[in-house]
């Protein structure tokens, strides 16, 4: 076997403390391009759309799922995170519970963002009129964010809405952004 080939192979065995740091890095490093080249793909890809709210949340979406698969490859080969894992596991799923019971309002602006995005039920530019727990509001919509959406309305004011109150809200299409 070519001995250069043994020496990187042992080098990338977690046995001791170093060797595992070491991993950790490489795999960091390798995560961090991957995440560095979809931020590039969707700046080059932005230009060529005029609503780019989708765009952003999927390149968000995709360098989340990146480091987290990195985290994950990198705990699988780590023997002694391999079985610190399955405690962690329980963990989790009851911390998630306890989590999602406090964070309600906030997952569900959340999902309401998904869902905002993929109905194009607002985009961006788009002047509406919506029944608001503060009275009806006529605005344009500057910014759709995963959590709440920027309207600008008639006085110049940037009325910052829940994406949650916009899902449940009666909205009055009165201008169509240009697509």
């Amino acid at each position: 076997m070519n001995p250069s080939i043994d020496a990187a192979g042992s080098m990338l065995n977690p046995d001791s403390l170093l060797r595992s740091v070491c991993l950790g890095v490489l795999v960091f490093a390798l995560t961090s391009i991957v995440a560095l080249l979809i931020r590039r793909g969707a700046r080059r890809i932005e230009h060529h759309l005029t609503d780019v709210t989708a765009l952003g949340f999927v390149s968000a979406f995709a360098q989340l799922l990146t480091y987290l698969f990195g985290f994950v490859l990198y705990a699988h080969l780590i023997p002694e995170l391999r079985a610190l894992g399955s405690a962690l596991l329980t963990g989790v799923s009851v911390i998630s519970v306890v989590v999602g019971v406090a964070a309600q309002n906030t997952l569900g602006n959340l999902v309401a963002g998904f869902s905002l995005v993929l109905s194009k039920t607002v985009r961006v530019g788009d002047t509406i009129r919506l029944a608001s727990p503060v009275g009806p509001l006529s605005a344009t919509v500057r910014l759709i964010s995963l959590g709440y959406t920027v309207l600008v309305d008639n006085d110049n004011h940037e009325v910052v809405v829940p994406n949650s109150v916009i899902m449940g809200s009666a909205i009055t299409r009165i201008e169509r952004a240009p697509a």
